[in-house]
């Protein structure tokens, strides 16, 4: 910051105030307050335009700078593939394209292709495309319908939003593509709302798969061709499935022949503890999709990885016009994404931050559980990896969610006092009570403790 002048601060903020249309806010509050503007990263850590410094318990707001702020290896890896090629259509190949690819698929046993794209959003679009071109190319036009999964996000586009389990994210942007079914969540702390009795573990986590069954049946099985699910239920209250749930998940897609789709935006490259969240559970996917983390926000990247099984149906007969995959992603095309991609990936494997975050997400989830005991209003507290969630709630016995203003209260109380956390919001009409925390994978013992300290402090103020 110290070549800025306050002068020329007080442009920019003008300037913002005046032309920038911000993501997920209300803007009605910025005719009477500043815009806040962060002006340098270094590590875990931001500074606004008042040289204040906040620790970021969300790796950029939306789960995305996986590696931490700073990364010189990656500006510079990108500067001189940009200077030497930055752009051409993935009609023809690029270096840095090719070596992700490979580097990437070495970490997905069973997956073979890669298709660059360049948001989550649009990797979700590619993929439910290819589902529905398999549907002509193997079924004769059935097998259509792609199920989605109440909570679960998958993008904002219209597409994206169609199969979207947030109800709230969704009003007034409607009326949605056809042949997006949902299923019901596998939230078990919420089971009452469910009405499938009193039903726990194992039991409920079947419960909650056959429910996927009964979707199915009622559709009809030649109908249903693709299952979209989060490996781990992101924005819509980081919801782990319970025991048993994958497994049933495998029977039946097994079952009905359909084709698994696992969206790894959130979960993808190293979020959870292992390279995918997926691969903590018993499924085989056809198709994952990942963006966020893939280059920690570095460049744009998002990637639609399938078996060879998915790429053949696409090249089956050399007869037919129609049989290839008819996409194109503009800016799929730049050679950054991949270069800081593979700069990304290789930050973590020297430094060893799959095996960080396993550590410290379990002391990210110790200290939590030890905050629920001193806080009542902390009903559940759920998490894989440094991707955890508290669910507050005004009474333990019936589980009645906190009113959103007083979550958004423990935000902003966080944020005064240096720490930015997150919560759900704007996503499941009355459930926007979970507090949510996704530091980088680069958080240490006293960043973990930091946070938590500051929650226990926001609590405080904010319940009593």
């Amino acid at each position: 910051m110290d070549h800025i002048t306050p002068n020329d601060m007080s442009a920019v903020v003008e300037a913002d105030r005046s032309h920038v249309w911000h993501h997920l806010m209300p803007h009605k509050a910025l005719e009477t307050t500043d815009p806040r503007i962060i002006v340098e990263g270094k590590g875990m850590r931001v500074w606004d335009q008042h040289g204040k410094e906040h620790l970021d318990a969300v790796s950029g707001g939306v789960w995305t700078v996986n590696v931490g702020y700073g990364r010189t290896e990656i500006a510079d890896a990108v500067r001189d593939q940009l200077i030497k090629m930055n752009y051409f259509a993935q009609t023809l190949g690029s270096i840095p394209g090719s070596r992700f690819a490979e580097r990437l698929i070495s970490k997905m046993p069973g997956m073979t292709r890669v298709f660059y794209t360049n948001s989550g959003s649009e990797a979700n679009e590619q993929a439910f495309k290819m589902v529905r071109q398999i549907s002509h190319t193997r079924h004769g036009g059935k097998k259509w319908k792609i199920l989605y999964r109440d909570r679960d996000y998958h993008g904002t586009t219209i597409g994206a939003m169609s199969a979207g389990g947030q109800d709230e994210r969704n009003v007034q942007y409607g009326p949605f593509a056809p042949g997006f079914i949902r299923v019901p969540h596998c939230l078990e702390y919420r089971n009452r709302e469910q009405g499938w009795g009193d039903l726990h573990g194992e039991a409920y986590g079947r419960r909650a798969a056959d429910a996927i069954e009964e979707v199915i049946l009622a559709e009809g099985p030649d109908s249903v061709g693709a299952i979209c699910l989060e490996p781990i239920t992101a924005g819509g209250g980081v919801i782990l499935p319970p025991p048993g749930y994958w497994e049933r998940v495998q029977e039946i897609v097994e079952k009905y022949d359909l084709l698994v789709h696992i969206d790894e935006v959130v979960c993808g490259v190293g979020r959870t503890g292992t390279w995918f969240g997926y691969q903590h559970y018993p499924i085989k996917p056809d198709i994952v999709t990942m963006a966020k983390g893939v280059a920690s926000g570095y460049a744009a990247i998002s990637c639609v990885v399938t078996t060879e099984d998915v790429f053949e149906t696409f090249k089956s007969n050399p007869d037919d016009p129609l049989n290839w995959f008819r996409a194109v992603s503009t800016f799929g095309g730049c050679a950054a994404g991949p270069v800081a991609a593979l700069e990304n990936m290789a930050i973590i494997e020297r430094e060893g931050l799959i095996d960080n975050t396993v550590r410290m997400g379990e002391r990210l989830l110790t200290n939590l559980h030890s905050l629920a005991e001193r806080h009542a209003v902390i009903g559940q507290v759920r998490g894989k990896g440094l991707f955890a969630g508290a669910e507050l709630v005004t009474d333990r016995d019936d589980r009645t969610p906190a009113p959103e203003a007083q979550v958004k209260a423990v935000v902003a109380d966080c944020m005064a006092q240096g720490v930015v956390i997150g919560a759900s919001n704007r996503s499941v009409p009355g459930f926007n009570n979970t507090l949510l925390f996704s530091p980088a994978l680069i958080a240490t013992e006293d960043d973990i403790d930091t946070i938590t300290e500051a929650v226990d402090g926001a609590l405080t103020r904010v319940f009593g």
